[in-house]
């Protein structure tokens, strides 16, 4: 999939943060209480996709996929986060993964946070620090980000985990860039 084939304001667990200038994606949540994978189908548009699919993983079937598997981000990202939901000996074949084309060179890092316990506040801001939002993410929910953000542990023994793009810069301060909050925009 290049483009989302849905529309954003029908979704109830998976919420855009868009850039208000040019629309752009700059966070996507997703509430640990996903369950929409029929709006996110994987798009098996030709015979050779439904024949590798049946292939690779084992009792697969195209009607099946469309209601277990979810694509949430565009496929010309560099970080994809699709939702799995199995029935028990669902297996895939094993397998590794392996870029057929050059990354692309990103103005940002992508992010992943996912919540294992607790809750904590996330505001997104763009790279310019329009202010486009907030969410309190909870057990299981996590939150992509392509631009700015600031995190607020809210409850006690709250464990974040934390997934970016690397190599790690030589130092912290190599790897983030401070942003000033211009305008309070809020999004949904």
């Amino acid at each position: 999939m290049s483009e989302f084939r849905f529309n954003e304001n029908d979704l109830k667990t998976v919420r855009y943060f868009r850039a208000p200038q040019d629309n752009r994606v700059v966070a996507i949540y997703i509430s640990g209480d996903f369950d929409e994978y029929e709006k996110f189908p994987p798009y098996l548009d030709t015979p050779e996709e439904i024949a590798h699919l049946q292939a690779a993983y084992r009792g697969a079937n195209p009607d099946t996929e469309r209601r277990t598997k979810a694509h949430i981000t565009d496929d010309q990202w560099p970080l994809q986060i699709v939702m799995l939901e199995r029935a028990p000996g669902g297996t895939t074949l094993p397998h590794y993964h392996i870029p057929d084309r050059e990354l692309p060179k990103l103005p940002t890092r992508h992010q992943v946070l996912i919540c294992q316990r607790g809750a904590a506040k996330v505001t997104i801001y763009t790279t310019d620090g329009i202010h486009l939002g907030e969410v309190t993410l909870k057990r299981d929910d996590l939150i992509l980000m392509l631009e700015g953000h600031q995190v607020e542990f809210l409850e006690p023994k709250t464990k974040l985990i934390e997934i970016k793009q690397g190599p790690f810069p030589d130092n912290d301060a190599a790897d983030k860039v401070d942003i000033q909050e211009q305008t309070r925009h809020a999004h949904r």
